[in-house]
């Protein structure tokens, strides 16, 4: 029998819930792999250089080079690299994101979500965004927490998205955290941290480097923003903190080169080295790039950066922390977040 008219229509048998109206917010970083062990490393570093957005080669030329040699070589080293970071939480990166996400979580309340993804590994954004929409999460502010913009970093993780959404016939609206390379609340949260880091050490170093992550060469050419956005943080930051360390030189770096490809210089590596052997004593080194430490902090600038130094004239090292959820890392977290939900909340 047909309903009458104005009268509400029945859900059809076998029609799946539907639930709608609540809010959500998706923390997004690089990734890890799920141990510190050759098979789970090789697993990640399969996904993540199979990424046409992170290595630019035709796939015809680079996956026999991928398959047939770095992913048989690079594993059991980098397996050893992660295990001298690893804690018993687990990845760096995984659990100071998760961190991140429950103290978010307190912050904005109970009318908002906070959950967290990795571009690559677990938990996957895939998972995660189909959730949330599955629990009725039909508003999400996807957050890749990544300062400086980059098609391998920032563009690559909204592309993800893009591939679960492609998969929905109902899809969640969305909203992408913009970079945030030059916003006052992040040079403000650095300047805090740094200066939180730096005023116990005695005396305060002669040369502070902001190291960021390096891309190739060709990026910058082909138009991508990041060296720009890399190189205003770093000017804009060392104008903060001359008030407080006049006497402190700030120098830019780029770090993690892989291959044979040109990359953005200086190196960091290669600056460390160079500045020990010019006679500087005492170095500092921040990462304003990355949002929490994990293995390029941790292992390479902390560890491999300070026997660099050391080995080669200099006498005092520190590896800054990252701002990872401190209080001025989830002042500055909170800002840009409320930000962009305005009008949702």
């Amino acid at each position: 029998m047909d309903s009458k008219p104005g009268t509400p229509m029945d859900r059809p048998a076998g029609h799946p819930a539907a639930p709608t109206g609540k809010v959500a917010v998706l923390l997004v970083n690089l990734g890890t792999p799920d141990a510190p062990e050759a098979g789970a490393v090789k697993r990640y570093l399969g996904e993540f250089l199979s990424d046409r957005r992170v290595v630019e080669i035709p796939p015809i030329v680079w996956q026999p080079i991928l398959r047939g040699i770095i992913l048989n070589t690079r594993p059991k080293k980098s397996a050893h690299a992660y295990s001298q970071v690893w804690g018993e939480d687990g990845s760096p990166l995984a659990a100071i994101t998760a961190r991140q996400a429950k103290a978010l979580q307190v912050r904005l309340g109970d009318g908002v979500k906070v959950d967290w993804a990795m571009r690559y590994g677990n938990p996957s954004i895939a998972k995660k965004v189909t959730a949330l929409k599955d629990a009725g999460y039909d508003r999400i502010l996807f957050a890749p927490l990544y300062p400086q913009y980059s098609g391998a970093t920032t563009a690559t993780a909204v592309d993800a998205l893009g591939k679960v959404l492609a998969e929905m016939r109902w899809q969640p609206a969305i909203r992408t955290l913009p970079p945030y390379h030059d916003h006052p609340a992040y040079i403000a949260a650095l300047k805090d941290d740094i200066t939180r880091q730096l005023s116990p050490t005695s005396p305060v170093p002669d040369v502070l480097l902001l190291s960021f992550h390096g891309m190739p060469e060709r990026t910058l050419t082909l138009g991508d923003p990041y060296h720009c956005h890399c190189r205003k943080t770093a000017r804009l930051l060392a104008e903060a903190l001359v008030g407080e360390f006049p006497n402190m030189r700030v120098d830019t770096t780029f770090q993690s080169r892989f291959g044979k490809a040109k990359w953005l210089e200086p190196a960091t590596d290669l600056t460390i080295e160079a500045e020990a052997r010019s006679g500087t004593r005492s170095m500092a080194v921040a990462m304003p790039g990355f949002s929490a430490d994990c293995l390029e902090t941790l292992e390479e600038i902390a560890l491999q950066g300070r026997d660099t130094f050391l080995e080669n004239g200099g006498e005092s090292y520190v590896a800054l922390t990252c701002l990872n959820d401190t209080q001025p890392g989830m002042d500055m977290l909170e800002t840009l977040i409320r930000t962009e939900l305005g009008g949702w909340i």
